[in-house]
């Protein structure tokens, strides 16, 4: 297998190992806990009360994925997103969150050959004081930068901030007109968030009345989805609108114009993540069933010191294509391992070496 992965990488071919879950799968992450390589968290979509998450890990001896069904655990309704705790150094305990009903963390005991290996719920977070329902939660980002921090999107227009430690709520913010759709940190008391009302918001925890609407779709009443943060380069924030083939690249800097949108999807995207290692790579996938990997580097500023002339991107191509064979709904890129992504089709996940 070895020798084979040698000269899959000597042909420039991506290695690719594919899993296969029992129901649709939607949401999906990678651990960046060094002692646990190659572990994924899959969440199934089942239109119903009754769910599941699996823990996944590639065994790199056998070439395949494999699940430990110590550590599926049932989880009420579908997660609309799952997070490893961002711990690189492997220093606090293994937490994984998950959104829907509620934010929920649980607790991973995965001590090779222990007798007590299992997930158990650690905290329910419910931000509800009325009673015991609460609108649900669209998208959480877990804060790389201060691990205590989640903040939560919702249905009901707003972003919550949660102490995970205390179990308490640190902040609540009415963010948007419409519905919540998904949020992402850009600095320990920074993130933005994107809504059916159609804008991208920045928001700044030292100034709670005030938020920066850096971009607004120009057609009115079109949503925007999903967002991503640079982590590499904090100027840029990558969007996608319902809908929509294209991926929007704004610059905080300059609002209201984006400085590129990338054109070569076929059919809507749905899912898109910035590269964890490089400010320059952005990759995105859809409906059209591709996975496509784009260098921004090639457009004058992007993770340089310049800016890129807003409106660019048009006539960029991207660097990698992948084909699945079917929609791509969800795509995650791995911190730990940066060469590998992960995406989810039907009921597969596979990882691909890039």
């Amino acid at each position: 297998m070895q020798q084979q992965q040698q000269q899959q990488q000597a042909d420039g071919r991506a290695e690719i190992y594919t899993y296969e879950s029992s129901s649709l799968v939607y949401s999906c992450a990678w651990s960046v806990r060094p002692d646990r390589p190659f572990r994924l968290a899959v969440g199934s979509f089942i239109e119903d009360y009754n769910n599941r998450v699996e823990i996944i890990q590639l065994d790199e001896q056998r070439g395949a994925v494999q699940s430990n069904p110590a550590l599926a655990f049932q989880h009420p309704y579908p997660p609309t997103k799952v997070a490893f705790i961002p711990d690189k150094d492997g220093s606090r305990p293994d937490l994984l969150a998950t959104s829907g009903d509620f934010l929920r963390l649980w607790r991973i005991s995965e001590e090779p050959g222990a007798a007590h290996q299992g997930v158990r719920l650690e905290k329910l977070l419910n931000n509800n004081k009325g009673g015991e329902f609460s609108a649900p939660l669209t998208s959480f980002d877990w804060n790389e930068l201060d691990p205590r921090r989640i903040g939560t999107s919702s249905i009901d227009t707003t972003c919550t901030i949660w102490d995970v430690e205390r179990g308490l709520v640190d902040t609540q913010l009415i963010a948007h007109d419409k519905e919540v759709y998904d949020i992402a940190w850009g600095g320990v008391g920074i993130f933005a968030s994107v809504s059916a009302d159609g804008s991208v918001r920045v928001f700044d925890l030292r100034d709670k009345e005030h938020s920066t609407i850096i971009y607004e779709s120009p057609q009115p009443e079109t949503p925007l989805l999903r967002l991503s943060w640079n982590k590499q380069d904090p100027r840029y924030i990558a969007a996608l609108a319902m809908d929509s083939p294209r991926v929007m690249v704004l610059d905080i800097r300059y609002p209201t114009m984006p400085v590129a949108e990338l054109q070569q999807h076929q059919a809507p995207v749905n899912a898109l993540c910035w590269a964890p290692h490089s400010a320059a790579h952005l990759c995105s996938a859809g409906d059209d069933c591709q996975a496509l990997i784009w260098d921004l580097g090639m457009l004058s500023g992007a993770g340089n010191e310049g800016s890129p002339a807003p409106g660019g991107g048009a006539s960029l191509d991207p660097i990698l294509a992948y084909n699945a064979g079917a929609q791509i709904n969800q795509l995650q890129w791995s911190a730990a391992q940066p060469d590998w992504l992960a995406i989810c089709f039907g009921n597969k996940t596979q990882i691909l070496r890039v």
